[in-house]
């Protein structure tokens, strides 16, 4: 019989084990955390250096040993501090696609006390040079590409520009290869888990982002509830063999599909195969056939990205002729996956079981995580956290509500950040009594399983009713000839807001907006149906993290109507 989630949470965080928990004090306040924590982020990649020539990183067809990888890390953090000055608590700025150059610069950067900066690799000139002034970088390590659109700003900022795979450097630039010296050895550097490690850009489809700080503990805290929740999901689903003792599972092997510079591709994914000593496969981009090509090829066991991509994998015209009997976990977050969309990955794969996350670049990704059959019984539920990390659902005055009552979902534990980056009143309107507010609308049930409901701004107001558009895009993805879908608010002289949706068909498919109309009325109230259907010639717009852009949408929904 299967441990019940309270059973496993007590066997795996008991006394004498990896994830035990203790009390700690921060900043006047009581946490709880992991006691086996590592001491730094550079005390976690030293443990990498037992692993030898095992494969770590994968691209294309390169092989990274584990030795290979800190071999460069060592050098990359010696040119840091040798060559440029970088010293603790400065800034050096990562600009590139998915290399494993990104994955040794972060280690190499968070090993000399520095600050990483996770730059978006799809910015412009303009946003290049807000990032970079914005978090006073010292040093850029990019690629050919950012090196190009960052050639004009880094001089004026006083920054150093260092390139990798680029033949031909801009000025101001050097070229990586050319300076590294392999065989060096490390700096020593003291840090502390409450020294600041990371700086990532939050993904806002508006204004100029924010950079949000985390310090070594914030980072590390988060991966250990990854780890812990991983672990509680394996003891709940072990089965014994017919000798009566456990079945050994494979070794992992996680698939990148989505960019490092996003905190569920940095954290969630890189950061737990160097924890794990698991493999990492690094894809040059998304291509859903490609990836299925390396699932068989690799033997990979977790696929993590947003559900466009598990859609884009099921739906993949030769699925059926690759072998993805390795995978055990198909999911990941960044919005929530359609109840359709849970029963077809538990349908598809051999092993796979569907999941789901919900985490914030403010929380380091970590938060409620649903799988297996939780997921199944709780199709539309991010989960439950592990006891280091506290969820509540609170009033517009910052009460606590009850179970099932709807308010604004605020995380509290270590793994959130410490505030953004220069910007304390940003800090302070986030980060209220130690609870961060999510800006996210839901509730929390008597089982203590967390449903999204919806984005607080993404709320359709309409006459006085809240319509919550992952409700109507979960009925919406019902129907058959839908691939992608979008739903929004537009302006109603009357009823303040309309629901419109932007629709995105499957290949070859058309559809009657009213057909579409009267299959939401089995299941919507009327007042929740799309007054405006847009039906969409091209797959929705999306940012760099996988989400679609609401707002790019419904102001291209406008500009039409009028």
């Amino acid at each position: 019989m299967s441990l019940s989630y309270e059973e496993a949470i007590a066997q795996v965080t008991a006394p004498g084990t990896p994830f035990e928990i203790e009390e700690i004090e921060l900043g006047g306040d009581s946490y709880k955390w992991f006691k086996n924590t590592p001491p730094s982020l550079k005390g976690l990649f030293d443990s990498a250096r037992l692993r030898g020539e095992e494969d770590f990183l994968v691209y294309e067809d390169d092989r990274w040993s584990f030795a290979r990888t800190m071999e460069h890390v060592d050098a990359l953090g010696a040119l840091l501090v040798e060559k440029y000055g970088v010293g603790k608590g400065d800034r050096v700025a990562i600009g590139m696609r998915n290399y494993p150059e990104w994955v040794t610069a972060f280690a190499a950067i968070t090993s000399v006390g520095a600050i990483a900066v996770s730059v978006n690799a799809w910015w412009t000139t303009d946003e290049l040079n807000y990032g970079l002034k914005d978090s006073g970088s010292k040093v850029l390590i990019c690629d050919e590409d950012r090196m190009r659109r960052a050639a004009s700003v880094i001089g004026p900022l006083g920054v150093q520009g260092v390139v990798v795979r680029c033949e031909k450097p801009e000025p101001g630039f050097d070229r990586l290869e050319e300076v590294i010296e392999l065989g060096k050895a490390l700096p020593e550097v003291e840090i502390s888990l409450d020294d600041d490690a990371t700086i990532l850009y939050t993904s806002g489809t508006t204004g100029n982002p924010k950079g949000a700080v985390s310090t070594h503990r914030g980072v590390l805290s988060a991966l250990m509830a990854f780890a812990c929740g991983a672990t509680v999901t394996g003891a709940r689903r072990a089965t014994p063999s017919a000798d009566g003792t456990a079945s050994i599972p494979a070794p992992s092997c996680f698939i990148l599909i989505v960019p490092l510079f996003h905190v569920t591709g940095c954290v969630a994914v890189m950061l737990s195969c160097w924890l794990g000593g698991s493999r990492l496969v690094m894809t040059y981009k998304w291509d859903p056939e490609r990836a299925l090509q390396l699932i068989e090829r690799e033997k990979v066991t977790h696929f993590i990205g947003v559900p466009t991509q598990s859609w884009d994998l099921l739906e993949c015209e030769n699925f059926g002729d690759y072998d993805t009997s390795s995978l055990t976990n198909v999911g990941g977050g960044g919005a929530p996956a359609p109840p359709e969309l849970v029963k077809r990955i538990d349908g598809s794969f051999k092993k796979g079981r569907p999941g789901i996350g919900y985490g914030m670049t403010e929380t380091n990704a970590y938060g409620p995580q649903n799988a297996g059959d939780d997921y199944m019984r709780k199709p539309t539920s991010a989960g439950r956290t592990i006891p280091i990390v506290e969820m509540a659902s609170m009033d517009d005055q910052g009460n606590k509500l009850g179970p099932d009552e709807v308010g604004e979902l605020c995380f509290r534990g270590p793994n959130l950040i410490r505030g953004y980056w220069n910007k304390p009143e940003a800090t302070a309107e986030t980060i209220v009594n130690g609870w961060l507010r999510s800006g996210d609308i839901g509730r929390i049930d008597t089982e203590g399983f967390v449903y999204v409901q919806d984005r607080a701004k993404d709320m359709v107001l309409r006459g006085g009713e809240n319509i919550y558009c992952a409700e109507v895009e979960a009925a919406i993805y019902e129907f058959p000839a839908v691939y992608e879908a979008a739903v929004f608010g537009l302006p109603h002289e009357r009823l303040g807001e309309e629901v419109a949706v932007a629709i995105y068909p499957r290949e070859g498919q058309t559809f009657d907006e009213e057909e579409l109309r009267s299959f939401l009325g089995q299941s919507l109230a009327s007042f929740k149906i799309p007054a405006h259907v847009h039906v969409a010639s091209e797959p929705l717009p999306r940012n760099a993290s996988g989400k679609i852009l609401k707002r790019d949408l419904r102001d291209r929904l406008q500009a039409l109507r009028a």
